[in-house]
């Protein structure tokens, strides 16, 4: 067994594993600081991670990839990080995260639509002044504000940072033709945020989890953008998102 301590949108976790793979993964954000939390994986587990994957596969054929034991392992390890970050009023979400001036935008979508090519387009619009948080799988913290933290499970490219940054808002993707953007509304914007949380298979963790995501829609301003895939999409949507 292998074992180390990693902070997460400000908690420590001590992470026992079979493999050491998750602790070459995870390496940025490794800390001395005694542990608050404890996540600690078994063989059963990474098959039941690989039963999960399987079934995925079905589901999204854009998720598909041939994982290691080692990499199932690592996505057991952040399921159980992210259940056990729900006491702590946060949670897993899937979509990419870029700030720009100090202020978080995240852009979240169906798999597929290009969530990661949108967020890169604003890298390449803003330069110095965007940077990104995480590619794929953030962890969000709803308390007084709203809080998107970097985690290592940023995207098969790797691309974020082991920083924070307050959320100011959330636009959905919808490919299309030409680019337009729309502020929605809390209702019209929970179904696809509850989509994109992750949800435990655990009811009563379930449960915690829905009054979070309509308080994170109440605390940020909320957008649906149908764009292509020129940097013209980054520039109407930060203009658009800084509009209202």
């Amino acid at each position: 067994m292998y074992t180390d301590n990693y902070i997460f949108a400000e908690k420590v976790v001590q992470i026992t594993s079979v493999y050491s793979y998750v602790h070459e993964f995870c390496k940025d954000y490794r800390t001395d600081t005694a542990p608050e939390l404890f996540v600690t994986t078994t063989s059963e587990d990474i098959e039941k991670e690989r039963v999960y994957t399987e079934n995925m596969f079905v589901k999204d054929p854009h998720s598909r990839f041939e994982p290691t034991d080692g990499a199932l392992e690592a996505s057991a390890v952040y399921r159980g990080i992210a259940e056990q970050m729900i006491a702590f009023d946060t949670l897993l979400f899937h979509g990419s995260v870029v700030a720009v001036d100090g202020a978080a935008y995240i852009f979240t979508a169906k798999s597929g639509t290009g969530k990661s090519t949108h967020a890169k387009l604003w890298c390449e619009l803003f330069g110095e002044r965007a940077v990104m948080v995480n590619d794929d799988k953030p962890l969000i913290r709803v308390s007084e504000k709203v809080t998107a933290f970097g985690t290592p499970y940023n995207g098969k490219h790797r691309r974020g940072n082991n920083i924070s940054a307050p959320v100011k808002c959330v636009c959905i993707l919808e490919r299309d033709k030409y680019n337009h953007i729309e502020p929605v509304t809390e209702k019209d914007a929970f179904g696809i945020l509850m989509q994109q949380t992750y949800r435990p298979y655990d009811a009563a963790l379930t449960a915690k989890v829905i009054p979070l995501i309509d308080k994170m829609a109440k605390g940020v301003k909320l957008f649906r953008l149908g764009c292509n895939m020129d940097i013209e999409a980054a520039k109407i949507a930060f203009e658009g998102m800084n509009k209202f």
